[in-house]
């Protein structure tokens, strides 16, 4: 099943900072803290640095506060350390040493530090383990996951649009109510496009050429790759008044989530007829 792996947002700070003057301080960090396991790391190599760094960063941050979503993020820091390693491990180091026999221990330790993660979280029942562990196949957590749906406990932007992943295939318009909802609980800065991009393509195949062409036009502006205009014309041949009428809708649309007040009326403003 395709779901959006939208549980891991890597900070801005930490990639910038992986190369620079901020994480000098790694070593430091690492000899203060024993627990952080940097000698399992491939330390003082350029190989996976700003994985590494952020790993271990990360690291600290879970140890301190041990959260479902920390330890599913740290989940997501090892599983990139981890794929790069597999492409470190085959290169030969320019200078002699042991760089290559600590590559490789890194990347072992990398594999049994997922295994160690997915063991641990598996015995969580929270909205976002169950979610995270539904990604990575576990079947029993698609069904103790289902059944929260109406205990109040999946209202929020991210769990609304896990949701409807699950329902795209069984029952539509159930969601494309998931998705509006998912929309109305997102904050503009963390916007997770794919949002707008799935209620494109739920209305195009439920018909609704009009409110397809409004998402299109608002998910563009978001920076969702969509057809060229002769496509787009091709797929939706409206009149050029009905285009304008649209399109005024879909500024109303991108204004709202720009100011976080998107409300499920502004598209209502369209009717649901088909084409």
């Amino acid at each position: 099943m395709k779901t959006k792996n939208n549980i891991v947002l890597l900070s801005s700070c930490l990639v910038l900072f992986g190369c620079f003057e901020g994480r000098i301080n790694t070593n430091k960090l690492c000899d203060k803290n024993p627990d952080l396991r940097c000698d399992q790391l491939n330390m003082d190599d350029g190989q996976c640095r700003v994985n590494r760094t952020d790993l271990i960063w990360h690291r600290k941050e879970t140890l301190e506060s041990p959260t479902d979503s920390n330890m599913i993020q740290e989940f997501h820091f090892v599983k990139a350390y981890h794929k790069c390693l597999q492409l470190a491990a085959q290169i030969e180091p320019s200078k002699t040493g042991d760089k290559k026999e600590k590559r490789f221990n890194a990347l072992l330790h990398s594999i049994d530090e997922e295994k160690r993660l997915l063991a641990e979280l598996s015995t969580h029942d929270s909205p976002e383990a169950l979610y995270f562990l539904w990604t990575q196949g576990q079947q029993s957590a698609i069904r103790k996951f289902l059944q929260l749906e109406k205990s109040g406990k999946l209202n929020t932007a991210e769990l609304q649009y896990a949701l409807a992943t699950y329902y795209i295939t069984r029952d539509r318009e159930k969601t494309v109510n998931l998705l509006n909802n998912a929309l109305k609980l997102s904050d503009e800065e963390t916007l997770n496009i794919e949002i707008l991009e799935a209620l494109a393509s739920v209305n195009h195949a439920l018909k609704r050429s009009e409110r397809a062409y409004v998402w299109v036009i608002v998910s563009k502006e978001f920076g969702v790759p969509v057809a060229s205009e002769r496509d787009l014309t091709v797929l939706y041949n409206f009149s050029s008044e009905k285009k304008e009428q649209l399109e005024e809708v879909a500024e109303e649309i991108i204004d709202a989530i720009e100011d976080n007040n998107y409300k499920t009326s502004l598209i209502n403003k369209v009717p649901k007829s088909t084409s």
